[in-house]
């Protein structure tokens, strides 16, 4: 049957969950329930990967109107958006086998997580902007037990607030959908966008401001100003693999949301040289400077992160705003080695909270004699934020520079470089620091070695992911062309 794999990608990892829950046997050994959420995520991928080399599929699954189809499709965007989060969703996966033993709730942990990846693979297949918005929705309330994870007052809080933020943001998009809906020649997804600019049903000023309010709350996913609250909140509560996931991987479902309206819906050209594009970069532009100076100032390590991500996925949102073809490429590679990175960077942060109990960058001193292979990696995937090169983020950095001097954008042409510019040697004040001290700077308040839970790297469980997405950052970063030409293409159709 066409497009039965596309039914197969979400399904699969929604009966894994519903049998971690509800079968005995995997919950009277720990082994047995972790080789067999493993297995899960590995044939998950496995399945992202034959639909990612299959042609362009569709699947209808019902009909509440003719203008209202709930289906499913297969296309460059969802291919992309579902290998990538698939990949980081395994990864951090088999990292929290080891790491969760340190966890309660590990049954609940995984049975959410996987389900929790089937709504984010039917969100990426989706191919109708109310087929979106229904998986989306339905990922932030999956997804929000991974916040509330440890139970504790501060994590019912940052719950709460995550559960606020992101409802009040999907309505913002919801709103969008209404009114997009009666103005579109095809309720499924159109390169270039099947916006009817010619007879909309309202006047074109309260449209471009329901764009702007639509766009905005998609946007709150991506941790984009003024939407950007929950984010510092929530992912430092959660437990370090649902941190990873949270900042490398849901922030770019936001992203997905608007890469979506813009370049499927609306089109480009719609948008292009409106008051709506200066605002929207704007927003990404004050947010990507803003996560860079709030994460200079935080001590608290996976905080400190979490700001670091409001400012990078903007970076992303910078280059999808530009509405170029150079920067769109820069914006496609910077998820991927954002994805890449921050996730390699909380894993790193869990890993020195259970050896250690450390949780603050100011007392990492010598940390680097006791977890060698630990703070090498995160200074390497440090390097590769800050965008130096030969590492990943150095050439997702360029082209999105490049394509905003290339897209003659008046005011941002010459802003949005000089921003990434001041942002990296931001991201280098707060990143680079710990790894100095880690590795040169003595002892902090005589002996903080002392009170180190262990003096040793973590088990080969957790250091062998972070590792991979370590080697990807270097290999990528050095050899970047295959993903270079896959995303060219992929903009070239769009723009």
């Amino acid at each position: 049957m066409e497009g039965l794999l596309l039914l197969v990608a979400i399904l699969l990892p929604a009966v894994g969950s519903l049998m971690v829950v509800f079968l005995p046997w995997l919950n009277e050994r720990r082994e047995d329930r972790c080789f067999f959420v493993g297995a899960v995520m590995v044939l998950e991928f496995l399945v992202v990967l034959l639909i990612a080399l299959d042609s362009e599929r569709t699947l209808i699954l019902f009909e509440m109107t003719k203008q209202l189809p709930i289906a499913l499709r297969s296309d460059g965007t969802s291919r992309v958006f579902s290998a990538l989060m698939s990949l980081m969703w395994t990864i951090s996966g088999f990292y929290s086998f080891s790491y969760m033993k340190h966890e309660q709730n590990e049954k609940t942990y995984y049975a959410f997580y996987l389900m929790t990846l089937a709504s984010l693979m039917a969100l990426t297949l989706s191919g109708t902007m109310v087929t979106m918005y229904l998986f989306f929705e339905m990922m932030t309330f999956i997804s929000m037990p991974m916040v509330l994870h440890n139970r504790s007052k501060e994590a019912v809080a940052a719950g709460i607030k995550y559960l606020i933020y992101s409802v009040a943001g999907a309505t913002m998009g919801l709103l969008g959908i209404f009114m997009l809906t009666p103005n579109i020649a095809s309720p499924y997804f159109v390169e270039g966008g099947s916006l009817m600019t010619g007879s909309l049903t309202i006047p074109h000023a309260a449209f471009q401001i329901i764009l702007f309010i639509t766009l905005v709350g998609f946007a709150t996913k991506a941790g984009m100003f003024p939407m950007h609250g929950w984010l510092p909140t929530a992912h430092p509560v959660a437990p370090s693999p649902a941190s990873a996931v949270l900042s490398g991987v849901i922030t770019k479902a936001g992203v997905l949301a608007i890469f979506r309206m813009i370049f499927y819906v609306i089109g480009p050209d719609y948008l292009r040289g409106t008051w709506v594009q200066w605002a929207l970069l704007g927003c990404a532009t004050l947010t990507v400077f803003m996560g860079s100076m709030l994460a200079l100032r935080e001590k608290h390590i996976k905080k400190r992160l979490a700001y670091s991500s409001v400012s990078q996925v903007s970076y992303v949102l910078c280059g999808v705003f530009l509405l170029d073809t150079m920067a769109l490429d820069g914006a496609l590679l910077q998820m991927v080695f954002h994805a890449l990175t921050k996730d390699a960077l909380f894993l790193c942060a869990g890993a020195i909270i259970v050896k250690t109990g450390i949780t603050r960058v100011d007392e990492m001193h010598n940390l680097g004699k006791n977890m060698p292979w630990t703070m090498w990696m995160f200074t390497i995937c440090a390097i590769s934020l800050v965008g130096i090169p030969p590492l990943g983020g150095f050439i997702a950095k360029w082209y999105i520079a490049e394509g905003a001097l290339m897209a003659g954008t008046p005011v941002y042409s010459w802003l949005v470089p000089i921003v990434l510019l001041v942002s990296a040697m931001l991201t280098a004040g707060y990143l680079l620091p710990p790894s100095v001290s880690a590795f040169f700077g003595g002892m902090a308040h005589g002996e903080v070695a002392s009170a180190y839970r262990e003096k040793a790297d973590p088990s080969a469980m957790m250091l062998v992911p972070i590792f991979i997405l370590t080697l990807a950052i270097l290999v990528l970063g050095i050899a970047p062309g295959f993903m270079i030409e896959t995303f060219t293409k992929l903009a070239n159709s769009l723009l």
